[in-house]
């Protein structure tokens, strides 16, 4: 399937206005397209017990997952830092598990066509798994 990343990169920025983030102020949004052409969106939030904070990524996935969806093609990452947010290693872990050929799209969302490209096994080399 062919990444429209304009579209994809556009719906992450969209789902940045539901950030929950008021400690950080760092809002991030992200949005999965699933090889049937859903969009799936999904915002960071934070928490004052800091552990229990949910990243952007983790939130769509799990969205996405508990909607029945179980093939992705690729995710976007939008925040306002220079190159565009880089996923954590929990959420790399998951996109391993849940994601792992999908195209990982990053961006700065004041400049959302300078677009960072990642594969997921690139983000996260011999990832955890468990043996059947």
């Amino acid at each position: 399937m062919k990444i429209d990343q304009r579209r994809l990169i556009r719906a992450a920025a969209e789902a940045r206005a539901g950030s929950m983030s008021p400690y950080s102020r760092f809002a991030v949004g992200a949005a999965l397209l699933t090889a049937s052409g859903k969009l799936i969106g999904g915002a960071n939030v934070e928490s004052a017990s800091y552990g229990l904070t949910c990243c952007a990524e983790r939130i769509a996935l799990f969205k996405a997952l508990t909607d029945g969806e179980r093939d992705f093609v690729a995710v976007a990452v939008v925040a306002r830092c220079a190159g565009g947010p880089m996923p954590c290693g929990a959420c790399r872990q998951l996109l391993a598990e849940y994601a792992p050929a999908a195209t990982v799209l990053v961006a700065d969302s004041a400049d959302l066509a300078a677009v960072r490209r990642y594969t997921v096994g690139g983000l996260l080399p011999k990832a955890f798994r468990l043996v059947p």
